[in-house]
């Protein structure tokens, strides 16, 4: 019996270690190169960095309704036919307790045109189903771009849809940010 009982306790430990052993990887689905190119295809994209003033990012802050983590920000600008085809920006934030990054591309107008997941660390099960990503194309920054209003959640995936739009105001406060500087 007493060997029994230290089996059981040794695969336990076991689990236990698995589990606590270190972060579970992301499941990667798109790289950034990869993204861009399903956004921009047949585009010449460029990469920006820009620094927000302490202005900037109180004013981005006070645009989304959240907080703004930093001040670099990375926006990819293209241009097809030497017109302005949009503004692509990835945001990086914590779902739950994992990492999610998405790809917000902001139209000329200021409006969502695309958002893609490329990385979801979560399990699987707390991912939308791709439509529901959809429903962000159009929109622009307003009161109406929340859960409950324009954006329906998502069942088994409440705090994925919060984070989601959460990160589109994000993105679009801060691309709206910088288009009032005169910045891409």
């Amino acid at each position: 019996m007493r060997l029994r009982n230290l089996m059981i306790l040794c695969v336990g430990l076991a689990a236990l270690a698995a589990m606590v052993a270190g972060p579970v990887a992301a499941k990667v689905f798109l790289t950034v190169d990869e993204a861009l190119h399903l956004a921009f295809r047949d585009c010449s994209v460029e990469r920006h960095t820009v620094f927000l003033t302490a202005g900037q990012r109180a004013r981005a802050q006070q645009l989304a309704g959240r907080e703004i983590k930093s001040g670099l920000v990375n926006p990819y600008h293209a241009t097809c036919g030497g017109k302005d085809a949009g503004t692509a920006y990835f945001d990086a934030h914590v779902v739950r307790t994992l990492p999610e990054t998405l790809m917000v591309v902001v139209d000329p107008q200021g409006k969502v045109s695309r958002v893609e997941v490329l990385s979801f660390a979560e399990p699987e099960d707390y991912l939308p189903p791709g439509r529901w990503y959809g429903q962000f194309v159009g929109n622009g920054l307003s009161d109406e771009l929340a859960l409950g209003h324009r954006i329906r959640g998502v069942t088994g995936a409440s705090l994925t849809a919060r984070a989601t739009t959460d990160a589109v105001r994000r993105v679009l406060a801060i691309h709206q940010v910088l288009h009032d500087a005169g910045k891409p």
